[in-house]
């Protein structure tokens, strides 16, 4: 990251890592109405069921609630609307072949401003299986053991 690039985290989908696999991640920009900037500047998003979707060869982050705005008065948008993300065509391109894998999605990790902008960062993920989670957990656990360990040595 540059100097000169100034990144603040909305939201992060802790569940992705949990669920699924991430094989690799891409950031995106995602087409937005004013009022969903406001509400994403107050941290009123709920992104724990979306994914992206492929319609007429354009990705759409679907499933991602953002809240009405408060002072958003008549124009305020619909919280669980499809929205466009903003990629190059190569990138789409490319998205839409691993996606037509079997057992692969495109699920958002977090949301962010970036220079102003909002970015979502995607991920190319395959879902867990139950003895995955089992053997993560169960991983996660030995770290923390020997991390006691060593701190209760010295």
């Amino acid at each position: 990251m540059s100097e000169n690039t100034t990144e603040r985290n909305i939201v992060v989908n802790r569940k992705a890592r949990y669920n699924y696999n991430i094989e690799e991640t891409i950031e995106a920009g995602i087409a937005l109405v004013g009022p969903e900037v406001k509400s994403l500047r107050e941290r009123k998003v709920n992104m724990g069921d979306s994914y992206a979707q492929v319609v007429d060869g354009e990705l759409y982050l679907c499933q991602m609630h953002i809240s009405p705005y408060k002072a958003g008065n008549r124009f305020n948008h619909d919280p669980m609307r499809r929205r466009k993300l903003l990629l190059h065509r190569r990138q789409i391109n490319y998205l839409i072949g691993q996606i037509q894998q079997k057992g692969k999605t495109l699920i958002p990790l977090r949301l962010y401003f970036k220079n102003g902008f909002v970015k979502v960062e995607l991920a190319l993920a395959r879902g867990k299986h139950l003895y995955d989670k089992r053997q993560d957990i169960a991983e996660r656990e030995a770290q923390r053991e020997i991390q006691r360990a060593i701190k209760s040595r010295y």
